[in-house]
């Protein structure tokens, strides 16, 4: 499990997905986005595992589910 603290940024590529750019400017693209989550810039903290996937349409990131998040105070 990794822990990961970065901002939610929506990506406007094919049909459009949310994802999260890490404080190390690393990209993460949570398979199971959760709906609290979901804002543009939200600061967040959270663990992920690996998704596993090994295709997708998006070429974004690497894929990940969430297990455990929390947001964070401006």
């Amino acid at each position: 499990m990794k822990s990961v603290k970065g901002s939610v940024a929506y990506q406007n590529i094919g049909p459009g997905f949310w994802g999260i750019i890490g404080q190390n400017g690393k990209e993460y693209r949570p398979v199971n986005m959760p709906n609290q989550l979901k804002y543009e810039g939200k600061e967040v903290s959270i663990k992920v595992v690996p998704a596993g996937e090994e295709m997708s349409v998006f070429m974004w990131g690497e894929a990940v589910k969430i297990v455990a998040f929390e947001t964070m105070m401006p």
